[in-house]
């Protein structure tokens, strides 16, 4: 066959299976964005190398000595494994041939994570407090990064992005996810090994937009959320109503810019559909098919994770969706139970408290706790580290530390404290409870106050009342009420955004818990029936 009509038919073919990569009537071999000059491979494990040609055709990866050779399919794609490598901070070249070649200059191989969630991980390093310092210190090369630009959502499946690994310097650090930049800091100077760092947040994301719809559609739990989702399908603009209320959008940004020069009245907002949910970072499997699914497969190390502001207003199964999307990352990514570390969620007062010592915000911080039931997960808690009237607290350093901690910690193998103090036990004698906690080595201290700050207690009546509080010894605390004389159950930092100071003495937060089994202010609701396939 002609080498023409070869390309003709492996069009005509890639048209039939309605493929979205589209071979050109020309020879072309192409990568994706996350495989290109000055990435980072992840160490000791064996790196996938992907990409696209004529089906068919021969490819051959070349790397570090070793050569890797595959077939491109009837869909274009072909994909290679590395054996596994040890760090190097010397730039190498990987080299791909097919029908054209290509050269990837300046890879190192090091150490490899991702950071998610929604717009406190997306955060970037010059709106940090001394951020701009963090920038200005930065002269080693071997931190390298990558962003997905989240702009629109999809229900398909995407493959690539526009995107490009990049080196950190004073220019670039300050562009990216200030945890992630910080995090992946503390890494590399503590390793003394290339890190490269990947960020997908999307902010104002909501956790079902990171898991497959199709899993989600099939899961008669979330039934709940996915019929509110389809009803908002049914009746919102399509995708190409978008165009418009764009224009509609921009011409009234216009006038009002005319409007204030001119010393005149703004013009009414138009009516514009919820912020085209459709595309948006709300609706369910959106972030999974645009922001994840372009990585999938990767070599990582493992996950870092902020997230759950989105979901304060329902958080009655946010715990299952969050076991549901670690597991389900995991098996996609066919790397095993890769680290999953979280930040817990900062304290905040979004104004929906309406009872003392409730709130979604709490609600959260517990389904984000119980997640640890899951292997190889950690949680840095940052209660203290919110600001009560602003949705993105300013100090990222320490929130970035935190969870380095845990990494370095857990994965890494450095001896250093990571753990919050955690709720063990509850003893009540009289009007008094007594608190046992699990302090990893280390014992409690009440910080910046001789008076311990944040708990409440209650008695049947499930009344809460602010309680006094006093530490006894290194690990156990006794709380108490002169308003409650027969007390059941205490809660400690149960609020949006608690007034509470008890920590270690290496200046880790205790952990938000509740002793009781109390309904919670947002009761899970029941389940609609699974849709009928």
């Amino acid at each position: 066959m002609k080498k023409s009509s070869f390309i003709l038919l492996a069009s005509l073919l890639l048209t039939a299976l309605g493929s979205a990569y589209t071979v050109e009537t020309t020879p072309s071999l192409k990568l994706p964005s996350i495989i290109g000059d000055h990435m980072v491979l992840q160490q000791k494990q064996a790196d996938p190398i992907w990409g696209w040609d004529i089906p068919g055709t021969k490819v051959t990866v070349g790397f570090a000595g070793q050569t890797k050779t595959t077939v491109a399919g009837v869909d274009g794609k072909w994909i290679v494994k590395l054996d596994p490598l040890l760090a190097n901070a010397t730039p190498q070249k990987l080299t791909i041939t097919g029908s054209t070649k290509i050269e990837v200059q300046d890879v190192l191989v090091g150490e490899v994570w991702l950071c998610s969630g929604q717009s406190n991980m997306a955060f970037g390093l010059k709106n940090s407090w001394n951020g701009d310092l963090d920038a200005l210190t930065t002269h080693d090369d071997s931190l390298r990064f990558i962003s997905i630009p989240a702009d629109r959502g999809t229900q398909e499946m995407q493959t690539d992005f526009p995107g490009k690994w990049v080196a950190a310097t004073p220019e670039t650090a300050g562009k990216f996810s200030a945890v992630g930049f910080l995090f992946g800091r503390y890494i590399q100077q503590t390793l003394q090994v290339p890190v490269g760092m990947i960020n997908n947040a999307w902010g104002g994301s909501e956790i079902t937009a990171w898991i497959r719809r199709s899993v989600l559609d099939h899961d008669p739990r979330f039934q709940l959320r996915l019929s509110d989702a389809a009803r908002k399908e049914a009746t919102l603009l399509p995708d190409n109503g978008k165009a418009a209320d764009d224009k509609t959008l921009a011409d009234w940004k216009a006038a009002c810019d005319k409007a204030k020069m001119d010393h005149k009245p703004m013009p009414p907002q138009p009516n514009i559909p919820t912020i085209h949910w459709l595309q948006s970072q709300k609706r369910p499997g959106n972030a999974f098919a645009s922001q994840l699914h372009p990585l999938i497969g990767y070599g990582i190390k493992g996950v870092l994770w902020y997230q759950g502001e989105s979901d304060r207003g329902c958080p009655w199964d946010y715990a299952p969706l969050f076991n549901l999307m670690i597991t389900q990352w995991r098996a996609e990514w066919g790397q095993g139970n890769f680290p999953f570390y979280w930040l817990q969620l900062p304290k905040f007062n979004d104004g929906s408290r309406t009872t003392p010592f409730q709130g979604g915000w709490a609600e959260i911080r517990e389904a984000q706790t119980k997640s640890l039931a899951l292997p190889n997960t950690g949680q840095a808690v940052t209660i203290d580290q919110g600001e009560a009237s602003n949705i993105h607290p300013h100090r990222k350093a320490d929130v970035a530390a935190r969870i380095a901690r845990v990494a370095l910690a857990k994965e890494y193998g450095i001896k250093i404290p990571y753990q919050s103090p955690m709720f063990k036990s509850i003893t009540i004698t009289g009007n008094k409870a007594t608190l046992q906690f699990d302090c990893f080595d280390s014992s409690l201290y009440p910080y910046d106050s001789a008076k311990v700050l944040g708990f409440a207690i209650s008695g049947e009546d499930r009344e809460w009342q602010p309680a006094e509080a006093k530490v006894l010894g290194t690990n156990t605390v006794e709380v108490w009420s002169d308003k409650v004389p027969v007390p059941v159950a205490v809660r400690y930092a149960w609020e949006n955004a608690p007034e509470c100071n008890l920590f270690s003495k290496e200046g880790l937060p205790v952990t938000p818990f509740r002793t009781d089994a109390f309904p919670l202010s947002s009761p899970t609701p029941t389940p609609l029936p699974s849709p009928q396939k």
